[in-house]
């Protein structure tokens, strides 16, 4: 039977990772320290996440997929995905400098890695301090240039540096050269695809005393050498219990929801999944569609919960206001 299914994080140790997003989940021990990553709706195969309520608790993303397949995600989303998940879901909390890397697209990733490429989107969440992003060079670039630079240490200096605030959006095509720079903290919206070739990163060591590996080779096959000429950091105005657009692309669309009363979504042409992420606050999400007992979810800073492509009807109930991500793709 389909309802709301809320699924259980899976925090990982990074390295440059902070302690914010840590507290936002019961199931982090209280000397867990670095947690730079929550992944909150995954099939990546290694690090699948678990539905966390209902009678479906304890199954993965994968199992929900392989019993329901259009079920959960709709028809024209699993004619093209079949039993994979067209996203991975995550939080990020930075602070150190994320090394400078760049994602492949769909036709080299598939090709070399057998999986999808990576574009993503980064939702930016309120910080302690200042933040910014590298996106994209400054000048036309060229392997020789990026050498000297990666050599000198000077390949931040080529990269374009935008300063972000609380709900400003940061699209990132394959091929754009980025980094997410200290006391960072952003929702990411991405494919389903966990590769990532570093260019450079800080020649830091990792926890087994060796300097962490980069994919310059494959790196310089996949980026984009051209300078970036448009603003690639926007800031939608929100609406207040109401949808406002913060992007639309082939790989998935993103809308954020800013509520203080209950508010009625109708996805009925929709054929597509509907995830919320929630960044602030929290609410009771409703399927008045579903016919079991596990109709709502609860859901708080840090959760997300997915909505099968069947249930069309859904209240949101804010809990002294909430803002959600409404994600779901397009076809």
């Amino acid at each position: 039977m389909l309802y709301p299914f809320k699924f259980r994080a899976q925090l990982f140790h990074k390295l440059w990772g902070g302690h914010t997003i840590a507290k936002w989940y019961d199931h982090v021990p209280a000397d867990y320290e670095n947690v730079g990553e929550a992944w909150v709706m995954s099939d990546i195969e290694k690090y699948p996440t678990e539905v966390a309520n209902g009678s479906h608790e304890g199954d993965s993303l994968q199992d929900l997929l392989e019993v329901y397949m259009d079920e959960l995600v709709g028809e024209k989303v699993y004619d093209v995905f079949g039993n994979h998940f067209p996203l991975l879901l995550k939080f990020i909390d930075a602070v150190d400098d994320l090394s400078i890397q760049v994602h492949p697209d769909d036709d080299y990733a598939l090709e070399n890695e057998h999986c999808p490429g990576k574009t993503e989107m980064w939702y930016v969440l309120p910080a302690e301090s200042d933040s910014s992003v590298y996106l994209g060079w400054t000048q036309t670039m060229n392997p020789s240039l990026i050498h000297a630079a990666i050599s000198d240490g000077s390949l931040a200096r080529y990269l374009r540096e935008y300063k972000v605030r609380a709900g400003d959006v940061a699209y990132i095509p394959s091929g754009t050269v980025h980094a997410m720079r200290r006391d960072t903290i952003v929702a990411e919206i991405q494919e389903n695809s966990d590769i990532t070739y570093r260019l450079y990163d800080y020649n830091r060591v990792g926890n087994d005393g060796k300097m962490r590996p980069l994919k310059l080779d494959k790196a310089l096959e996949v980026m984009d050498y051209a300078p970036v000429e448009e603003a690639v950091v926007t800031h939608p105005e929100p609406v207040l219990n109401g949808a406002v657009n913060l992007k639309k692309t082939p790989f998935f669309t993103v809308n954020e929801l800013n509520l203080t009363i209950p508010v009625q979504r109708d996805y009925a042409p929709l054929d597509s999944f509907v995830a919320y992420m929630c960044v602030e606050g929290a609410c009771d999400v409703t399927a008045l569609d579903s016919e079991t007992e596990d109709k709502t979810a609860s859901l708080r800073k840090g959760e997300a919960v997915l909505i099968p492509a069947c249930l069309n009807d859904i209240v949101i109930t804010p809990k002294d206001g909430c803002k959600l991500l409404e994600i779901y793709v397009e076809l």
